[in-house]
This record gives structure tokens, C-alpha cells and sequence, in this order.
């Protein structure tokens, strides 16, 4: 699973002659946070020191390619304002029902 997504960071993020390389570091960074940590965008950008604007359009890219979920919804620690915890990790991912209903 991690190399698959690793693949598909890499695509989303293709580097050509004079681009900024450092979209797609930020974006594994705060996958590889994510795998590990549960946080809120703030928390995020307190340890990994990317922008907040940054991560909130990371975690925009991160959701389409499903791999990043909303655990909880509670305070934030580095605000105290109510916030979404979000994670990357696998064991996180809600396993559909749909087919199994009929």
C-alpha cells in the first residue's frame, strides 16, 4: 500500500526544468507525519514547520487520492479551537459496508 501511494506522490508531484521541488517534499513530509502521528492541520504545521496554507492544500490532494481520513473531531491542542484529528495511516480507513447491506 505504501509503495502505491508513494507512486501516486510521485505522480501528483512530477518535477520538470525549473520547478519547485519543494511542493513534493512538503507532501511526503506531512504524509509520512500523518502515517505516524494523529493531528490537527495546526499541529502539523507546529512540528513539521510547513505553512498552514500549505498543508490545508496538501490535505485537499491527500483526500482525492484517498489515503488521508478525518478520525475525530475534537480541540486542538495547539489552538484549543474544535478541529478535525486526521491521519494517513491505514488501520484509520473505515472499511465500506455498502456491498455487504443486500
Amino acid at each position: 500500500m505504501e509503495a502505491a501511494t508513494n507512486q501516486s506522490l510521485n505522480k501528483s508531484f512530477r518535477t520538470r526544468q525549473g520547478q519547485d521541488t519543494n511542493k513534493h517534499t512538503q507532501l511526503k513530509t506531512i504524509f509520512k507525519y500523518l502515517h505516524d502521528h494523529i493531528a490537527t492541520n495546526s499541529m502539523v504545521a507546529k512540528a513539521t514547520g510547513v505553512p498552514q496554507k500549505n498543508i490545508c492544500r496538501y490535505k485537499r490532494i491527500l483526500q482525492k487520492m484517498g489515503v488521508l481520513v478525518e478520525v475525530k473531531k475534537a480541540y486542538c491542542q495547539a489552538t484549543n479551537h474544535l478541529a478535525w484529528y486526521l491521519s494517513t495511516n491505514p488501520k484509520y480507513h473505515q472499511q465500506s459496508n455498502q456491498l455487504s447491506l443486500f
